[in-house]
């Protein structure tokens, strides 16, 4: 797998020129990615369970997956595939401009960035809450008890902004320290440049598995957000959305019918139901639509197994994990009571 800037976050993208813009609006992303031979995916600064590196340098997590499936459908190999590594400030910018095809890196959809900013959102892959991480010695047990505190937040987010509408209707005056970089604000929190640091919470029960030591810190029970996590292409090229969104829900869908990367060749050779079959290719034809080949989606859970896997892999209790219960959370399937849905992919 490429990596671009591996550790080091791209601190500034210039803005393309009026007819490189005008350029890219009008190609197909898809023609460019085919003739390229790689789809450029944008993740973030390293954050466990949604993207890291492991120790020979390689990207894993939630948001790499996905990034791996596009690259699967297209390529028939999730290794068909840069990784960059851009800045919470640079990141839509990015992919506006055409330096990347596709954004995947704990992204809120919210409306300004979905209808301001020249991107499209897509369906949420992680439904998320913002919170506060302490120090478990400081006494504090509610996000009520901050008044005055210094908290160490991740500047270019909806968690910067969800931190000053948070403690300005509470009359908190909380100051905000901020950080481009997920890493360095940590660093400074376990150093005691802050009293607090907040972020979503997933991301924070990762880092504090992460810390020295774990067990001197917590999470506050209050949410002060709703953070639909999605990932998101460049406006105005509705095919390219259509191959990135269908990816995603084919990792859902295939979780529902029970396809595994284990046994997705035994599901295509022997199951008789036409859900699976019309999945997979044996049947119908929905790739011609996304304009890939019939074994897009075969070749997406075959690369990189189906949703439930990912989650367990990276998010759960797998080795690379967090450990992230998922049952009884919005991010179960909608039959277990969950949010995740697909559409029919008939």
């Amino acid at each position: 797998m490429k990596t671009f800037n591996k550790f080091t976050v791209v601190a500034a993208l210039a803005v393309a020129a009026a007819s490189g813009a005008t350029a890219v609006a009008a190609a197909s992303t898809l023609e460019i990615v085919k003739e390229r031979g790689h789809v450029r995916c944008q993740v973030g600064p390293p954050s466990p369970g949604y993207y890291n590196l492991d120790s020979g340098g390689d990207w894993y997590g939630l948001d790499v997956a996905i990034c791996q499936a596009v690259a699967a459908a297209i390529f028939g190999d999730k290794a068909a595939l840069e990784i960059q590594s851009v800045s919470s400030q640079s990141r839509f910018t990015a992919l506006a401009n055409g330096e990347s095809d596709l954004l995947s890196r704990t992204a809120t959809w919210t409306m300004t960035r979905d209808t301001q900013l020249g991107i499209d959102f897509l369906s949420p892959n992680f439904y998320d809450g913002q919170g506060f991480t302490v120090r478990v010695d400081s006494g504090i047990k509610s996000a009520m008890e901050l008044a005055g505190a210094k908290v160490c937040v991740t500047t270019g987010t909806t968690t910067e902004l969800n931190l000053t509408d948070f403690s300005r209707t509470n009359d908190l005056n909380i100051s905000n320290v901020t950080f481009e970089d997920y890493n360095v604000r940590d660093d400074t929190y376990l150093n005691g440049g802050c009293d607090a640091v907040t972020g979503d919470k997933s991301s924070m029960a990762g880092n504090i598995a992460s810390f020295p030591v774990p067990s001197e810190h917590m999470i506050l029970p209050e949410t002060l957000s709703k953070e639909p996590l999605a990932s998101a292409v460049r406006h105005g090229d509705s095919q390219w959305r259509d191959v990135v969104q269908w990816s995603i829900f084919a990792l859902v869908n295939a979780e529902e019918l029970g396809i595994t990367k284990a046994n997705v060749e035994d599901m295509r050779a022997n199951s008789k139901n036409p859900n699976v079959l019309r999945m997979l290719g044996v049947e119908g034809n929905l790739h011609e639509g996304l304009g890939l080949s019939k074994d897009w989606a075969y070749d997406i859970i075959k690369n990189v197994g189906n949703y439930g896997e990912i989650y367990e892999a990276y998010m759960g209790d797998g080795e690379q994990g967090i450990h992230i219960q998922r049952e009884g959370t919005l991010n179960a399937l909608w039959t277990n009571g969950g949010l995740l849905y697909s559409p029919p992919m008939r």
